[in-house]
């Protein structure tokens, strides 16, 4: 079945959308490994960590844990190696790894 693009361009207000609708039941990212999607994983260098936590905001997926003022390891069910926590990090404690 092909996309209708004929209203493409055309400016519509809130009125004019089709409704959205929310599935009762179909749970969170938690519930599944979303972690399987990647073929790239972040290593975390504890030695060349200085605590910052400037990683843990950017992550999409909430996959830096943090107890007590400091970043744990990666949550890797749930990261899917997008590498923003990579660009975050002043101090290159973050890299990013293949996976095999």
């Amino acid at each position: 079945m092909a996309a209708d693009i004929s209203k493409l361009g055309v400016k519509a207000g809130w009125k004019d959308l089709t409704e959205g609708m929310v599935i009762p039941g179909a749970g969170t990212s938690r519930e599944f490994n979303t972690g399987e999607w990647s073929t790239d994983k972040p290593e975390f260098i504890e030695e060349k960590c200085k605590q910052c936590l400037l990683c843990v905001p950017v992550c999409p997926d909430s996959c830096i844990p943090v107890a007590d003022y400091k970043r744990g390891a990666f949550d890797y069910e749930h990261c899917k190696g997008c590498g923003i926590c990579v660009k975050a990090c002043p101090f290159g404690a973050i890299t990013m790894e293949g996976v095999n």
